[in-house]
């Protein structure tokens, strides 16, 4: 038996990288459907699982295998399933399902071109609104972007500690370049590794409510035969897990699915900056692209143009402050993404018009060269 986290220095692809930072975060559960190019994942996990006590399931399709992470997550068990583009839709309402039943896991989507079957062998950005919208109603999601492979695996086990401490599935949106480059990966031993575990009931059994918010905001969760009372259901609910066909029902249960994550904005949303200082000019990216904008960055500045880069790693919640307060400072924004737009909207929002708001994209298949991010801020500013 090889254990879980396999300490040291490593050659291996994001894809692996991303299964192995599972195991280490104690993710016991995968269930699948093979998809390119996220299958080298789940091949990795129907290898890995059974030496750690863990279970792999290859399921009939990716609408059951969400359904199976679920069910896992339901009984205890930190659960997790990949996927990529149509496999991604099919997801959506089970997605739907996890948040409104509070259910942590853990969905990975290796983005490829699209729509429909796309570039199934190319990177993209384009699911970044479908992560955000992509289930019907209104909820909050948590959404990561890993930009190596090293990255990926300190992000997976972020996605299941989020997961675990607020009850909420978290998607992490990688892509096809970040899953098949393979880099050099760095595992810390375990006793490093902090990993988080969703908060578990007390007192009587016959009492409890698997919905009434603890101190922190976040119901605790018991795992189905343990012998507490569980009622698990997608209709609208209230504390006890109930159907309550009310309109005060349905905005007690919305106030707490998505306001467990508004207020605790601070504690989830993270960003990095590269070279912000004294930048006149910042330019915003998140995932594979991040590489292209540290590139861009590094160039302009030896072109003369004071550069710097705003790094999102997690994309939802969207850093709104901090795109408003590098309004107050910089002469103009520049969104670098793989697709026509889709987050640079986002940017254009919390930018208000205080300042200009640029996209440099294209919708996906390669990634983009830093050569076209400095020829738009020489013809911008």
């Amino acid at each position: 038996m090889r254990p879980a986290v396999l300490t040291g220095e490593h050659f291996m692809t994001g894809d692996v990288a991303c299964a192995e930072g599972a195991l280490a975060a104690g993710c016991r559960f995968f269930g699948g459907y093979p998809i390119t190019p996220a299958t080298e994942i789940a091949e990795h996990m129907s290898g890995r699982l059974p030496e750690v006590g863990g279970a792999f399931i290859q399921m009939e399709d990716e609408i059951a295998a969400l359904a199976s992470v679920i069910g896992a997550s339901c009984a205890g068990v930190k659960s997790m399933t990949a996927t990529s583009g149509p496999g991604f839709s099919l997801m959506m309402e089970n997605l739907g399902l996890a948040v409104c039943t509070e259910t942590p896991c853990v969905l990975v989507n290796v983005q490829r071109a699209g729509p429909s079957t796309g570039l199934p062998t190319q990177g993209a950005q384009g699911d970044m609104m479908q992560a955000r919208w992509g289930s019907h109603g209104h909820y909050e999601i948590i959404a990561l972007a890993p930009s190596s492979p090293q990255d990926i695996f300190y992000q997976t086990i972020e996605a299941f500690n989020l997961s675990e401490t607020y009850r909420v599935p978290v998607l992490l949106m990688t892509d096809e370049i970040i899953g098949h480059l393979s880099e050099r990966v760095v595992i810390p031993d375990a006793k490093s590794i902090q990993t988080m575990s969703r908060t578990r009931p007390r007192g009587r059994k016959d009492h409890f409510h698997p919905y009434e918010a603890g101190p922190t905001g976040v119901a605790p969760m018991a795992a189905a035969g343990e012998g507490y009372h569980i009622h698990v259901t997608g209709l609208t609910h209230d504390q006890r897990g109930y159907p309550v066909m009310t309109v005060e029902a349905q905005e007690w249960m919305m106030d707490q699915i998505v306001g467990k994550i508004r207020r605790n904005l601070d504690h989830i949303i993270r960003t990095e900056d590269y070279r912000l200082e004294d930048a006149e000019i910042a330019i915003i990216s998140y995932g594979v692209s991040t590489r292209t904008g540290l590139a861009a960055v590094d160039e302009a500045r030896e072109h003369g143009i004071k550069a710097g880069l705003l790094r999102l790693i997690t994309v939802w919640p969207f850093p709104e402050a901090r795109i408003r307060d590098l309004t107050k400072r910089v002469r103009g924004l520049v969104t670098v993404e793989l697709n026509l737009g889709q987050i640079h909207l986002e940017v254009e929002r919390c930018a208000g018009g205080r300042v200009p708001a640029f996209l440099v994209g294209h919708p996906g298949g390669a990634i983009i060269p830093p050569e076209d991010v400095i020829q738009a801020l020489k013809e911008r500013f």
